[in-house]
């Protein structure tokens, strides 16, 4: 995304700077020019503003889904902990009964 913008951006400086060097270099009256530059100066803002909130947009959506993906997986690795814990809380227990009907076997004898 970052090379995309870039490559933007680099082309939009360069339309603006032929814009202006053309209105500079075109025989008209100065009043005329600095008209169309101060023109040509605000559209390029205007533009460079909006695209600049589409990339914005853009960011808040991709960290949103990037959240909430992280939030599922965590969920998911919780879960799974939890599942494996009661595996192995079951498995102690099981080994503790047998333990202890093997303590009774040997106090017995």
């Amino acid at each position: 995304m970052s090379n995309n913008s870039n490559t933007f951006l680099g082309i939009l400086a360069g339309t603006a700077v032929g814009a202006t060097l053309g209105i500079l270099f075109a025989p008209d009256k100065g009043s005329n020019t600095r008209r169309r530059i101060a023109e040509e100066a605000q559209t390029t803002k205007d533009h460079l503003a909006k695209e600049a909130s589409n990339l914005q947009h853009k960011i808040i959506d991709t960290v949103s889904s990037q959240k909430e993906t992280l939030d599922t997986r965590i969920e998911s690795l919780v879960s799974d902990a939890s599942y494996k814990a009661d595996d192995v809380i079951t498995s102690l227990e099981k080994k503790l009964r047998e333990l202890k009907a093997r303590n009774k076997k040997l106090q017995k004898s």
